[in-house]
C-alpha cells in the first residue's frame, strides 16, 4: 500500500494579462459579461511565481485564459524555470517554444479535440516533440447526469469524451500527468466533487492534480482519504493570497512539508 499523501499544488490564473481567480462556468467567448470574478491580484505572476519557488511547491500549473497572457506568463516562468507547467492555447507549433521558455510541462486540451472530437493522431503528434515526460493532458470536465465530460475552449464546449478508466488509461500512455478542473464548481468555493474525486483515485496510473471547489484546509485531507492519497488538489478562491477568507496559504505549505515527512 503506498504511503503517499495528496499535496497541494497552486496556480496562476492568468486573464488580461493579469493573475485573478474567476467562476470557471462563466467564461464565455460570445457572451463577455457574463464572466464573474472573485480576484483580481496587484502582485504579478512572477511574485507568485517567487512566493511558490520560495516554499518548493513543485507541480504548480499556470493556466492562460485566452488572449493577452503571453507576457505575465513568460514572467512567472523567468522567475522560476524549470518549476511551473503551462495551459491555455497549447498546441503542436508551441508547445515547444513554452518548454524553451522555461515551463516544466506543457498542458494540453482544445487542441486534442478538434471540432470537439478526441484525435488520437495530434495526442501523438504533441507527445513526440515535446517527450511523454513533458506533456500534462487536461481532462477538465462538466457533469451530465452521471458522467463526467471533457470541455474543451475554457470550459465553454463539451466534446465527445468522457473521464473514465477506459480514457485515461489512453492518455497515460502519451503524457506523464493530468489536471482536471471540475468546471462546474470551479470558483464557487462550495466543495469538491467528491465522487469524481473518488473515481479519479480509482482510474489514474500516474499523478493527477484536481481542481474546482476546495473551499477548507479539510479539503486536503478530504482528497487524500478518496482517492487514497493518489489525487493531489489546487485551492483557488478560497486561499487568502486570491482574496479568500477560508484557507490560509501557509498552512497549506505545512501540510504539505508533513506530507513528504510522513511518506
Amino acid at each position: 500500500m503506498s504511503s503517499r499523501h495528496s499535496l497541494f499544488r497552486p496556480c496562476i490564473d492568468l486573464h488580461d494579462g493579469k493573475v485573478k481567480q474567476i467562476v470557471g462556468g462563466s467564461l464565455s467567448d460570445t457572451a463577455p459579461q457574463s464572466l464573474k470574478t472573485n480576484f483580481v491580484s496587484r502582485q504579478s505572476s512572477a511574485e507568485f511565481a517567487l512566493m511558490y519557488k520560495q516554499n518548493d511547491l513543485q507541480g504548480a500549473h499556470i493556466i492562460k485564459l485566452g488572449p493577452g497572457n503571453d507576457s505575465s506568463a513568460k514572467e512567472a516562468l523567468a522567475a522560476w524555470p524549470g518549476g511551473l507547467q503551462i495551459g491555455g492555447g497549447i498546441t503542436d507549433t508551441n508547445a515547444q517554444e513554452w518548454i524553451d521558455a522555461g515551463a516544466s510541462k506543457v498542458i494540453v486540451t482544445s487542441y486534442l479535440f478538434p471540432g470537439g472530437q478526441f484525435s488520437l493522431d495530434r495526442l501523438k503528434l504533441i507527445s513526440s516533440i515535446v517527450g511523454k515526460d513533458r506533456l500534462v493532458v487536461d481532462v477538465s470536465c462538466r457533469r451530465r447526469g452521471d458522467k463526467w465530460l471533457v470541455a474543451m475552449n475554457k470550459w465553454q464546449d463539451i466534446t465527445d469524451m468522457e473521464v473514465c478508466q477506459e480514457s485515461l488509461d489512453l492518455l497515460s500512455n502519451y503524457c506523464s500527468e493530468f489536471l482536471i478542473h471540475a468546471a462546474d464548481v470551479e470558483g464557487l468555493c462550495q466543495g469538491i466533487d467528491e465522487k469524481l474525486v473518488e473515481k479519479l483515485g480509482q482510474w489514474v496510473k500516474i499523478p493527477t492534480t484536481y481542481a474546482g471547489g476546495a473551499k477548507s484546509i479539510d479539503d486536503l485531507e478530504l482528497v487524500d482519504r478518496l482517492s487514497g492519497g493518489t489525487v493531489d488538489l489546487t485551492f483557488g478562491s478560497s486561499l487568502d493570497i486570491f482574496g479568500g477568507s477560508q484557507v490560509r496559504f501557509l498552512d497549506l505549505v505545512e501540510k504539505n512539508q508533513k506530507a513528504r515527512l510522513s511518506k
